[in-house]
């Protein structure tokens, strides 16, 4: 029952009544070519022979003015009832005004285009067609009005004011259109409409009229493109006097606007076609001078071309310098903090050789300070600097000038987290050249109290040696020691300035002060010339005394030899004394080498007992005193070292990395003869031993057969 009954959502229709039956597809039981085949080209022509007629209304042919009417007033209806419907579609009511136009029933017409109008009289397009009917028609007054009306209430639409002039253009009206153009110009359009107000005027030579528009065009529309146009209708009427006036106002008045480039090169080709190259030159190089450098590219290829044009050499040089400083400005707008870029520019404004341009770069490129205050940004940066105050000082021979430099950049310098020491040397020495040691001397004060460096010590210290002024060579010395009371090199050239002055004393308690510092950074140097100090004062015993409490300090092998070749060296000193006898001289020679030999004999010892792992010092050690043995000749004993020289042995041994093993490498050992004896030792023990344990056991056996016999 349910099946039979209709579904409300398929209209009450059942299921078998909507379903929709497919046809079969036709089985082809016969697959063999047919003996006449079709191709679609014949299908198609057949179905197009075979295709009916179009059946067209009949047309209706009105005889009598009732019938006229009735189809007017039928049509009205139709066109009335669908603008009722669609007032907004501008389309019927275009359709419905050129209908009344075709039936030559133009207030009815002018009705509907007015009643269109009211609807939107803000589209221009309406406006144009009613316009263009009345003027198709020739009813001009009419056009006229519906013009004015036009432009009146939409006097933005160039279009509009075009053609308004253009009808009365065509009717010979020309002071009619003048006048719509003044109404026009009122409303201060674009520059095309100036433009075409100017060629009106031109096409009925009215030169001076054309000139008085240019005039308002230049002043109600300010751009380098209308003063341009202005030059260009001057030179082209021969008015060559007032087109260079054209250029110059426009320079008074844009010289600072984006496109002066553009004026600048125009006025300049202006100037070039009169023939005046020095005012073209003049040009080029005021345009140069005062356009910003990124916007002046053009101007550069320009004025290039041009020099090389009609310049001469210099000019064409200039020219070049020009284009590069170009280039430079690029750069440095780019990244002002790259001072190679700034580098280079400043060393192509000194080969030009303008000082107020060079000042002018110098203080542009030392403006651009690091961002921050470490010392690694600053190395370039101090450079400008220094290359600044030289500049002054050595090119512009300006003194004040060079002396405001260092003081301006000693402010700028952040002293308390780093500082130049060459730039604090090289204020104060401009100072000593200029003859004023006062301030040389209060710059290189400031520098020790505010940033003391080693550099600055040592400088301030050579100065006041060269004056001759010792005590403060000794003020000095003393401030730099307590700056830096570890620094060897200070302690040593104190003393040596003490000893120059044969303050041997005074020396001497410098040296002692200066090893009973608790830190040095290099001991070994100054231990050293302590001792070539003591030696050179022929003061042995204090020598001997220095070696042993440096002994007591470290056991490093160059302290054993340094000691050693000292004792040796005494031999010298005694043949120095030519006055004693032969056998007193041979006695003293035989001490020294006693005294030698004892130096070697401790330190094999000390390396033998304390430090026994040092086998290669210690081997280095025996080489030096088999080479001392053999420089004494007769009075050495060659064989009492020789005994005591150690095998060289190589050996292999595992390297060991954070990752376990990682194969063998080779290395030298040294085998000393007490090794070697008391390894034959062990070896005697250890055969002994096995010997013991034999007897033994041949005894045990000699019992057990004993006893099988019985």
């Amino acid at each position: 029952m349910a099946n039979r009954e209709g579904d409300p959502s398929l209209g009450y229709l059942t299921r078998k009544e909507t379903e929709v039956k497919l046809p079969r597809p036709t089985r082809v039981k016969n697959k063999t070519p047919a003996p006449i085949q079709i191709t679609s080209e014949q299908i198609l022509r057949e179905a197009k022979e075979r295709q009916e007629a179009e059946i067209r209304p009949p047309k209706q042919k009105i005889t009598d003015p009732t019938e006229l009417a009735d189809y007017r007033l039928r049509k009205r209806k139709e066109f009335e009832d669908l603008i009722r419907r669609v007032r907004w579609n501008k389309s019927v009511w275009v359709k419905y005004a050129k209908w009344e136009e075709s039936q030559k029933d133009f207030n009815r017409a002018r009705s509907v285009w007015e009643r269109a109008l009211d609807v939107d009289y803000r589209d221009h397009t309406m406006w144009l067609k009613y316009a263009d009917v009345e003027m198709k028609n020739k009813f001009i007054n009419h056009a006229r009005n519906v013009w004015d009306r036009a432009v009146t209430l939409l006097p933005r639409v160039d279009q509009l004011w075009y053609k308004y002039i253009h009808m009365e253009e065509m009717l010979g009206n020309v002071a009619g259109a003048r006048q719509i153009f003044e109404r026009w110009m009122s409303w201060e359009p674009d520059q095309q409409a100036w433009l075409s107000y100017i060629k009106f005027e031109l096409r009925y030579n009215e030169i001076e009229r054309a000139r008085a528009i240019y005039e308002r065009f230049v002043q109600c529309i300010p751009k380098v493109g209308a003063w341009i146009r202005y030059a260009k209708f001057e030179m082209k009427n021969g008015e060559i006097s007032r087109a260079r006036n054209c250029y110059e106002r426009a320079v008074v008045k844009l010289e600072d606007d984006e496109e002066a480039e553009t004026l600048f090169v125009a006025f300049a080709e202006f100037e070039e076609k009169c023939k005046e190259t020095e005012r073209a030159r003049c040009i080029y190089k005021f345009a140069l001078d005062h356009i910003p450098k990124g916007r002046a590219e053009d101007l550069y290829r320009k004025f290039v071309a041009f020099e090389k044009q009609y310049g001469d050499k210099e000019g064409i040089e200039d020219a070049i310098v020009g284009k590069r400083r170009f280039q430079y400005e690029e750069e440095v707008r780019k990244n002002p903090l790259n001072y190679d870029s700034w580098f280079d520019y400043i060393r192509l404004e000194e080969s030009v050789g303008n000082k107020p341009r060079i000042r002018e770069v110098y203080e542009r490129a030392i403006a651009n300070v690091p961002p921050a205050d470490e010392k690694r940004y600053w190395q370039r940066y101090i450079y400008l600097w220094i290359n600044y105050a030289l500049y002054e000082e050595l090119d512009a021979q300006d003194v004040s000038r060079t002396r405001d430099v260092y003081s301006e950049c000693l402010k700028l310098i952040p002293h308390k987290k780093f500082s130049f020491a060459k730039f604090w040397l090289l204020a104060a020495q401009f100072e000593i050249r200029q003859l004023n040691l006062s301030g040389a001397r209060s710059i290189l004060g400031n520098a020790i109290g505010i940033a003391p460096k080693d550099k600055i010590f040592k400088k301030y210290i050579e100065i006041e040696l060269q004056l001759g002024n010792i005590d403060r060579c000794r003020k000095l010395y003393e401030k730099y020691l307590e700056w830096s009371p570890e620094n060897c090199y200070a302690w040593s050239k104190y003393a040596e300035l003490e000893r120059s002055l044969s303050e041997t004393e005074r020396a001497r308690a410098i040296f002692e002060l200066a090893i009973a510092q608790p830190a040095l950074d290099m001991p070994e140097l100054l231990w050293k010339a302590y001792i070539d100090f003591e030696i050179a004062e022929g003061e042995f015993e204090r020598t001997r005394q220095l070696y042993e409490r440096l002994l007591d300090r470290t056991k490093h092998l160059k302290v054993w030899i340094s000691y050693a070749k000292f004792e040796a060296s005494a031999i010298e000193e005694a043949e120095q004394q030519e006055e004693l006898p032969e056998d007193v001289l041979l006695e003293q020679r035989k001490l020294c080498i006693q005294r030698a030999r004892g130096v070697f004999e401790n330190a094999i010892n000390y390396y033998r007992t304390s430090a026994p792992e040092l086998k290669e010092e210690r081997a280095m050690l025996l080489e030096e005193w088999l080479n001392m043995e053999s420089s004494f000749g007769e009075l050495g004993d060659i064989e009492l070292v020789r005994v005591k020289l150690p095998k060289k042995l190589k050996k292999r041994r595992q390297i060991e990395i954070d990752d376990g093993p990682a194969g063998y490498e080779e290395y030298i050992d040294y085998l000393f003869p007490e090794e070697t004896q008391a390894s034959n030792l062990k070896i005697l023990e250890q055969a002994y031993k096995w010997k013991k344990r034999k007897v033994a056991s041949d005894d045990d056996d000699d019992d057990e057969d004993d006893d099988m016999d019985d």
